[in-house]
């Protein structure tokens, strides 16, 4: 084992010990710590929790935003630093109660949160997991959350994790009911007055058959016509295919990084480039920016952006408040 890997193993012990002593695991009587339950992650793995959590950091915004629909955020040690940003997120108001805001932070930061659980996702690092797992931390690795179905499994596996598996219950069926809702209104919509749409996302390899929007026009009663082109999720949407797709209009992105990324130089270069001139959408004129918490969002929230998707579709029938979130944390 070399020198490096050996230091950066003692340092992470050093944060276990505090982490237990101030979480509890130092003296705490047998009886308790015998006390836990298990949940199988989407690994398949076995993760016992000897208690339920009360210092959480989830690695995602959207898992942040489940386990925010059923604890007070005094029981999140840390959350995305894009839960604060109100482009982005419809709890910003709950994230300036949680003073840890990061993204991808290391193993040596997230033991100094001392946390009691670790909810993992897709992309977290197998050496973070590892690590943390040997330093005795549960970490719960949550699957893809591509689907609403997707996104449902994934909610019951967070509220398993941390204990509140009614809650969570009652989150999927408010869930339903909404969807149930939203679908039952656009099924009124005629055939020939349905729209097809292209997302314009900063992130230009999202947006095609098989990602959570493609799901979400589903349910909108939208075609999403890069997916009707072929091009499938994790394909980067090029110029060509934009001309393909040929919608009847535009979703454009407004996230900026808080100032730091020009989102309308972006912009126009789809708009002012005349290779795009034919398309209906540029024709028209036919934009909408839609507030991206609700249409990028894989939580419990996802059925708001059904609801703003239907709404830059087909209008006011849809129109929906800023910031909807279901929870039942008991903290608004």
């Amino acid at each position: 084992m070399g020198l490096k890997k050996r230091l950066t193993g003692l340092l992470a012990l050093l944060f276990l010990l505090a982490t237990l002593t101030g979480c509890g695991g130092v003296g705490t009587p047998a009886a308790e710590k015998d006390a836990g339950y298990t949940v199988t992650d989407a690994r398949n793995w076995q993760v016992k929790i000897s208690h339920k959590p009360e210092h959480i950091v989830t690695l995602g915004l959207y898992t942040d935003e489940m386990v925010l629909g059923m604890v007070p955020t005094s029981k999140m040690a840390a959350v995305s630093h894009y839960l604060d940003d109100p482009k982005e997120s419809v709890l910003v108001e709950k994230a300036k109660k949680i003073p840890n805001k990061v993204t991808d932070p290391t193993v040596e930061q997230i033991l100094s949160w001392h946390p009691d659980l670790v909810i993992a996702n897709g992309w977290t690092s197998e050496d973070k997991i590892q690590t943390l797992t040997d330093m005795g931390i549960p970490v719960v690795v949550c699957g893809p959350a591509n689907s609403y179905a997707e996104i449902q499994e994934t909610l019951r596996l967070v509220a398993e994790s941390i204990g509140e598996g009614e809650k969570g219950e009652k989150i999927r069926q408010k869930m339903d009911e909404i969807r149930d809702e939203l679908t039952a209104k656009v099924a009124n919509i005629p055939a020939e007055e349905r729209k097809s749409v292209v997302l314009l996302s900063l992130m230009t390899s999202y947006g095609g058959a098989g990602s959570a929007f493609d799901d979400m026009c589903h349910y909108a009663g939208v075609v999403n016509a890069s997916a009707a082109a072929g091009l499938q999720n994790g394909q980067k949407l090029t110029k060509e295919m934009l001309v393909k797709s040929d919608p009847d209009f535009l979703l454009l992105p407004v996230f900026d990084d808080r100032g730091n990324f020009d989102t309308q130089k972006f912009i126009d270069g789809y708009l002012k480039d005349p290779s795009l001139q034919t398309m209906k959408a540029i024709r028209n004129k036919a934009f909408c920016y839609p507030r991206e918490s609700y249409i990028y969002n894989a939580s419990q929230d996802f059925v708001f952006g059904i609801q703003e998707l239907a709404y830059c579709a087909y209008g006011d029938d849809f129109r929906q408040d800023d910031n909807r979130h279901i929870s039942f944390s008991g903290e608004e």
